[in-house]
């Protein structure tokens, strides 16, 4: 039996976000509204974690996580989760590991249904930061590195 679609919000420093999870997996989260049922125990549980992670109390998280999209965005997305707190990589250590383009990696992760639980906020360009698809854009991505301690390497 297939667990229905359900969604919980938690509220974080840029405003409320939300996750979607089906089939006993987070599917989907960010900060735009989203459609579903009530919350289940595993996002009840995924909230605690995400307020855990702004309250600066959680490093990681230990969640099930589908994603469903092409292949190359799971391949990234298993990536970003190798990334540990407050480290980042570029898109061409990424683009290497994977034999790819770099600008595939960057499209890829701009297409990471679940960000901040799969860290792609952790991922900058060669020349500067890249992008970030969360409200704020990359002035959210900074204010996530500091978050993690990894802000000395914006300067």
């Amino acid at each position: 039996m297939t667990e229905s679609t359900t969604i919980h919000l938690v509220e974080t420093p840029f405003g409320p976000f939300h996750m979607r999870a089906s089939g006993g997996a987070i599917v989907a989260a960010g900060w735009r509204k989203m459609q579903g049922g009530a919350p289940c125990d595993l996002l009840c549980e995924a909230a605690g974690q995400v307020a855990a992670y702004f309250a600066g109390t959680r490093q990681d998280f230990d969640l099930p996580l589908r994603v469903e999209e092409a292949d190359l965005v799971q391949r990234v997305c298993d990536c970003l989760c190798a990334i540990p707190f407050g480290e980042t990589r570029t898109y061409g250590d990424l683009a290497k590991q994977l034999g790819r383009p770099a600008q595939a990696v960057g499209q890829a992760c701009g297409r990471n249904p679940i960000p901040v639980i799969i860290p792609c906020h952790r991922v900058l360009s060669a020349t500067g930061l890249g992008g970030f698809s969360a409200p704020g854009g990359v002035e959210t991505k900074v204010a996530l590195l500091k978050h993690e301690g990894a802000a000395g390497l914006l300067i």
